[in-house]
């Protein structure tokens, strides 16, 4: 009886260690943000206000990835993705740049807004772990850059 009541006491005391244990999301996350380091991306966590005519809710804070913009490039634009695949600007515009518009349609759907200014583009993205989006993603912000 001892054993048990010893048992119970140690499962008690060790319990809350599992939640420091990160979840499979988590871990995924971590791995994508570790590949992104080595492709030469910078991420950082951001606070956003989205607009409210978006299709999908986009989390409050979310994973920025970004690169610096070669000097010369004086444009700056914003585009958000309403539905996956349909890419408009503040006041819903479809995108007229067309060859803009087909690097924007290549992106996964789970990135919710594109950005440049003349230091910088910038890409918020969901993180969902397909096979293949981050190589996207990386080759989107190397081209726009």
């Amino acid at each position: 009886m001892t054993w048990w009541i010893v048992l119970l006491l140690l499962a008690c005391v060790l319990s809350p260690l599992s939640w420091l244990v990160p979840s499979r999301r988590q871990r995924g996350q971590m791995d994508v943000r570790l590949q992104a380091r080595r492709m030469g991306l910078a991420m950082q966590l951001s606070r956003e206000t989205w607009p409210h005519w978006l299709a999908q809710e986009p989390p409050n804070t979310c994973a920025q990835y970004h690169r610096v913009r070669r000097s010369g490039h004086q444009d700056s634009w914003c585009y958000w993705q309403a539905e996956p695949g349909k890419w408009v600007n503040k006041w819903r515009e479809p995108c007229g740049d067309s060859p803009l518009a087909e690097q924007l349609a290549d992106l996964p759907g789970d990135v919710f807004k594109v950005e440049a200014t003349a230091q910088m583009v910038a890409l918020y993205w969901g993180e969902r772990a397909q096979p293949g989006a981050l190589q996207k993603v990386a080759d989107f912000l190397l081209a726009r850059a």
